[in-house]
């Protein structure tokens, strides 16, 4: 049979050509993008977990496998809407009716200290916070109590929540408090004199602090809850296509379409892929115990030089302190 030729290479060829390349795109993705998986059949029954930000992305997947597992899960939410949906998908996916929402907006102090006082009225116990949400990449703006938006969503929110509900946490260990940082802290810096960017904000730089913030805060509280019983954790989720990066792709995205697709395509994770490294420090039986560290792909891994410096970690928390009136 006779095959039209293009120079020296055929149709058959193309055809190989073309099915090699998928296969290699198809590797890649699978060993480079998508990594280990939470492999962990631990059972929750008994136990009580908070989700940030559950409502979307790997934070509703989260919830769903807590819940699956049969953990009470709690999904604090800043869009009750939106969170009332995932609590139906949780359920529907999990099987569990123990699935409740509770209103948190962690770019307030207030609706920060009323989700704390509300949960240790009702609640007997929490065994699991994942420190979960956030955002990236936003124009400059402030908070209500006048915080620049992702640092003061991402790090001071966070660190007030997780410091509000401690006593509880600590009363019902063992117990597991992740924050979920990112690959991008490794691009933060510090700088104490101008935490806020009040001078030259820059959105991606801001983002990074935010996210270093997070590993070291994550590296200091595991720091002081030793002996406790609380082991803490720090995640880099990979890169998801989920609704965190519309700030950042909302003009190139509606140009370039078929470009986006096919590179969130090749490049990111699927929600459910993005949050195994998140359940992973949640509830496997392989990091029990290990407090305090960096995970990237179910694994330990090396953070930003910067969050190992013993004085700025906790020079960090002190400011953080000052800021949330703690």
């Amino acid at each position: 049979m006779e095959f039209f030729n293009f120079g020296c290479c055929n149709v058959t060829t193309l055809m190989i050509c073309s099915g090699v390349a998928v296969l290699g795109l198809a590797a890649f993705r699978y060993f480079a993008i998508i990594g280990r998986s939470c492999n962990s059949k631990r059972r929750l029954d008994g136990k009580v977990a908070i989700v940030t930000g559950a409502n979307t992305g790997i934070g509703k997947e989260t919830a769903l496998d807590l819940a699956r597992r049969g953990a009470r899960v709690i999904l604090a939410c800043r869009d009750e809407k939106k969170g009332k949906a995932a609590v139906s998908y949780v359920k529907e996916g999990s099987g569990s009716e123990n699935v409740v929402i509770k209103k948190l907006d962690l770019a307030s102090l207030a609706s920060i200290r009323t989700f704390s006082s509300e949960i240790l009225d009702e609640e007997d116990r929490i065994d699991i916070l994942i420190n979960n949400a956030g955002v990236m990449f936003t124009p400059y703006c402030l908070t209500e109590d006048g915080f620049e938006m992702q640092f003061g969503t991402n790090h001071l929110g966070h660190f007030l929540l997780t410091n509000l509900l401690l006593d509880k946490i600590k009363e019902s260990a063992p117990s597991r408090i992740v924050t979920v940082s990112s690959l991008g802290h490794v691009m933060g810096s510090l700088d104490f004199d101008d935490m806020m960017w009040s001078k030259h904000y820059q959105a991606q730089k801001s983002y990074f602090r935010s996210k270093l913030a997070n590993v070291m805060f994550s590296r200091e509280l595991g720091k002081r809850l030793e002996g406790t019983g609380v082991t803490t954790y720090s995640v880099h989720p990979g890169g998801i296509n989920t609704e965190l990066g519309r700030y950042f792709f909302a003009g190139w995205k509606i140009i370039f379409k078929p470009l986006y697709i096919s590179t969130m395509w090749l490049l990111a994770k699927t929600p459910t892929q993005g949050a195994q490294t998140t359940l992973h420090c949640a509830v496997s039986e392989e990091a029990e115990g290990i407090t305090g560290k960096y995970w990237s792909n179910c694994s330990i891994a090396k953070p930003n030089k910067l969050a190992l410096i013993d004085e700025d970690c906790k020079k960090l928390w002190e400011y953080s302190e000052q800021q949330v009136n703690l």
